[in-house]
């Protein structure tokens, strides 16, 4: 019977019981994929990350309840801090390396941790993908786009995104890994929400990954290079964003929420 450590972690908040859960697993090295689909599913978290030591770095995959996916921000941050807050990594930059999304780093400053993302590149939505989007959300969006992963769309204000009640069957039919529907904050730059059911989570409590689609759109529209964002889901969650053109830095806090030992045969 194998035995492996494991970390619950809530990211991008200082306080438990909210932010998003990810479960960090700490391997020596790779196991079979399909069991580390198994171990996401019976965690049943919106994110479960496995990371190996390699020398100084780490390699890191990522797994949704119900399939692998590119990159996960948040699970991202949750290593970082396990690794620099729980078992005393020397240093206040780590290096993930991951096969889909290449080198990411994570540094400590100030007690926040800031995930260095490749930034995203969107594209303006067809009239057919548009239509579609609008099916998703119940209206017409001000703007929609397409990134390398997810669709994103503009709303009306931060009362709209609130109050949304998107059709996630609608959601679920989309070429894409989810939909982020975003608009300017009333306290922040700006907030959003994120579905995608498309890979078994309804609603992603904070979503690090949605950022690098976020942050240089609203830069662009605010002219700012340094933002504050809040995800508008029930856990709710902010964000510290800084555009630095081909990279996002995307940062947030962590709280341990319990660790212990897994095993599978």
């Amino acid at each position: 019977m194998e035995k492996v450590r494991m970390y619950q972690v809530d990211a991008f908040t200082e306080r438990l019981f909210s932010g998003n859960p990810a479960a960090v697993c700490i391997l020596g090295s790779w196991i079979a994929d399909d069991v580390m689909q198994s171990i996401a599913f019976e965690n049943n978290l919106p994110e479960t990350v496995f990371i190996v030591g390699k020398g100084p770095d780490y390699e890191i995959r990522w797994f949704s309840p119900t399939s692998e996916v590119d990159l996960c921000g948040h699970a991202t941050l949750a290593s970082a801090y396990v690794l620099l807050d729980l078992l005393g990594y020397s240093g206040s930059v780590i290096r993930f390396h991951s096969l889909k999304s290449g080198v990411l780093s994570v540094e400590k400053k100030a007690g926040m941790f800031f995930l260095d993302f490749p930034t995203d590149t969107l594209s303006e939505a067809t009239e057919e993908q548009s239509e579609l989007l609008a099916q998703c959300i119940g209206m017409k969006p001000l703007e929609a786009y397409k990134g390398r992963t997810d669709y994103l769309v503009i709303v009306e204000n931060e009362l709209t995104v609130k109050n949304l009640k998107p059709d996630l069957n609608a959601i679920k039919a989309l070429n894409a890994r989810g939909l982020i529907v975003s608009a300017n904050g009333d306290n922040v730059d700006f907030v959003s929400r994120f579905f995608a059911p498309q890979i078994g989570v309804d609603e992603d409590p904070v979503t690090g990954s949605a950022h690098t689609s976020l942050i240089p759109l609203w830069s662009r529209k605010t002219g700012k290079t340094e933002m504050i964002a809040n995800q508008l889901s029930q856990r709710g969650g902010q964000l510290a964003c800084l555009f630095n053109g081909h990279r996002c830095l995307i940062g947030g806090k962590a709280r341990l929420f319990l660790s212990g030992e897994i095993y599978f045969d």
